[in-house]
């Protein structure tokens, strides 16, 4: 018998089951070293209005087996809004289970409900287990964009 997948917004008292579900993924994307998120800083980002962004957690059998954080962007090309998956993520021994698929289902359903016009992510170039997912369910990669990241002393330096 499989075990029901339910998808809940993360509310204030998550929090600390969202940080270690930020914890593992960066673990889990070889990028431990980067986190320095904590409870307050998610509790004053996340629960604030507006949110800076919103979390799903997927509870599966007793626990909380994944989680995904989005925010709303836009599209000046489509005039519409979008959504941007910041971060998905299923434990190790919880995977092959539809959690994932379940997650991205329902940030599927808020974006049709919001009017968004896509949905939009980026994933690590090693990790051939979640492009090979993603390219299941129709998602392409954009080969002719590249990501750029402006952040820490380059970010100070320009806001000057």
């Amino acid at each position: 018998m499989s075990s029901t997948i339910r998808i809940v917004p993360a509310a204030e008292p998550d929090i600390p089951v969202i940080l270690d579900m930020i914890r593992a993924f960066a673990e889990h994307e070889k990028l431990a070293h980067v986190v320095t998120a904590t409870e307050e800083r998610l509790r004053a980002t996340l629960f604030r209005e507006p949110p800076a962004a919103e979390v799903l957690l997927a509870h599966w059998e007793l626990e909380c087996a994944g989680f995904a954080v989005f925010f709303s962007n836009y599209s000046t090309f489509l005039a519409q809004p979008g959504i941007y998956l910041e971060d998905l993520y299923v434990k190790p021994h919880a995977r092959g289970k539809g959690i994932g698929l379940a997650l991205l289902t329902h940030i599927a359903r808020i974006a049709t409900e919001r009017g968004c016009g896509r949905v939009e992510w980026s994933v690590l170039d090693w990790n051939q287990p979640s492009i090979q997912f993603y390219k299941q369910l129709g998602a392409v990669p954009l080969e002719d964009w590249t990501r750029y990241r402006l952040s820490g002393e380059g970010l100070a330096r320009i806001a000057e």
